[in-house]
């Protein structure tokens, strides 16, 4: 893992997913020029990714859609599984439309080509704006609220997670005003938003919302 510091109080931590060091050094600088204080970590692999994302916990990953042995799809179920609120903008020489659309579908925060670049800071802030509320949840509510995004009614999720059926109504309740947000649908509609959940889901998931999750 190559780690480049820009010395500041508060540094953005962003992962990039990257094999070619060209590509990288164009990312970086785009950043700096941006004027973005960061602190950035390069990594190559999916074994390496993984590892990043627990030791180096980054506030947003930047990835190419295609490596040699791993790609965005790939990586976004991972970061999913191990850090699911960090945003995923994946920045790519060229993307034919279904494949851009799928990218979005998948989880991606956004796509912007390496040809213009431009528009990678206001990514970044937009989706850490998005992600905000969610750093008041602790992250047993993030893990309900995932659950219950999926589709999950209370029950299952009290099953899954080995807690009682009142206590995950009380987590639903709680993130619901911290999130000040007041119907299920909405909360669905928040979790796909912000990555926590697939937009292919759709449809079934916010028809599943309509029903008594106990």
């Amino acid at each position: 893992m190559k780690s480049a510091p820009i010395a500041t109080k508060k540094p953005l931590r962003v992962l990039l997913l990257e094999d070619n060091e060209a590509d990288a050094a164009l990312i970086s600088n785009e950043l700096q020029r941006s004027g973005m204080r960061i602190l950035l970590a390069q990594v190559d692999s999916a074994e390496a990714f993984r590892s990043a994302l627990r030791s180096f916990a980054p506030d947003v990953v930047i990835s190419d859609h295609s490596l040699a042995q791993f790609d965005s799809r790939a990586a976004l179920e991972v970061l999913r599984e191990v850090r699911p609120t960090v945003p995923f903008i994946i920045v790519t020489g060229a993307l034919i439309g279904a494949q851009a659309g799928a990218a979005i579908r998948a989880g991606a925060e956004d796509l912007v080509l390496k040809t213009q670049m431009r528009g990678l800071e206001a990514s970044i802030t937009n989706a850490l704006a998005a992600r905000r509320p969610l750093q008041g949840l602790t992250d047993r509510q993030i893990q309900v609220l995932k659950l219950v995004a999926e589709g999950h009614r209370t029950r299952e999720i009290a099953k899954r997670l080995d807690l009682s059926i009142k206590t995950i109504e009380s987590h639903r309740s709680e993130i619901m005003k911290r999130l000040r947000i007041h119907d299920v649908v909405s909360l669905v509609r928040y979790a796909i938003r912000v990555g926590l959940i697939p937009a292919s889901l759709g449809v079934p998931i916010i028809l599943s919302a309509f029903l008594d999750f106990v």
